[in-house]
């Protein structure tokens, strides 16, 4: 994944007051950590990160200018969303050095179709790998092209590139092939969950002694 070049400014107020005007001026309060250095606190243009995110995927790797300084390399680490409103309200970044390593998630793509009436389970939408920092994969693709039902692909079967080292469980379940229920099996099922229900006398049955044939 190549670099994403953005500017950045430094951000000297703090506190929810100084965030709002942030937003309002069209920036995201962020913070730069890593490599042991004191955090940095960042403001982003609103628009173009959510348009890296967008078009790249919260694995991009930043280049970032802050106030014309040397470029910094960076990670996303997290990103809080308002749970109504849904916009962006602050971001935090993992500096990087070229060459080096990060753990991220990555997404997985199924591609292919599987057999004749089958059902695709999937488990997994993403695997946790090791890689140099600038050779992120956007994605790794899983095939089902083909697959019967009965199949299983676990994180170990999937193909991934050479530079890439696996840390999720190997035996974690990806996809799983199941055969499709059929028309006949639905029908049964229905008819097994409708079995053995006893309707409750209603209010007035109860009244008149649940229609015993008894009389006062």
């Amino acid at each position: 994944m190549s670099e994403v070049r953005l500017t950045a400014e430094p951000r000297t107020e703090f506190g929810k007051g100084a965030a709002r005007r942030f937003r309002r001026d069209g920036k995201i309060p962020a913070v730069l950590y890593g490599h042991g250095s004191e955090p940095k606190h960042l403001a982003l243009p609103t628009i173009e990160f959510a348009r890296v995110i967008r078009e790249n995927g919260r694995n991009a790797v930043l280049s970032l200018n802050v106030d014309g300084s040397r470029r910094q390399l960076a990670l996303t680490k997290s990103i809080t969303v308002h749970p109504l409103k849904n916009y962006i309200q602050h971001v935090d970044l993992l500096a990087l050095k070229r060459g080096e390593k990060v753990t991220v998630d990555v997404p997985l793509h199924l591609t292919g179709d599987a057999a004749n009436a089958t059902l695709i389970y999937q488990d997994l939408d993403t695997l946790s790998v090791e890689v140099d920092a600038l050779h992120i994969p956007e994605y790794i693709e899983v095939t089902v092209d083909g697959l019967e039902a009965g199949t299983q692909i676990t994180a170990a079967d999937v193909p991934v590139p050479d530079e890439v080292t696996l840390l999720t469980d190997p035996e974690a379940l990806v996809v799983a092939v199941n055969e499709a229920p059929t028309a006949e099996s639905m029908e049964a099922e229905a008819d097994t969950e409708g079995a053995g229900v006893v309707e409750e006398p209603s209010d007035e049955e109860q009244a008149s002694g649940g229609g015993s044939g008894e009389q006062e």
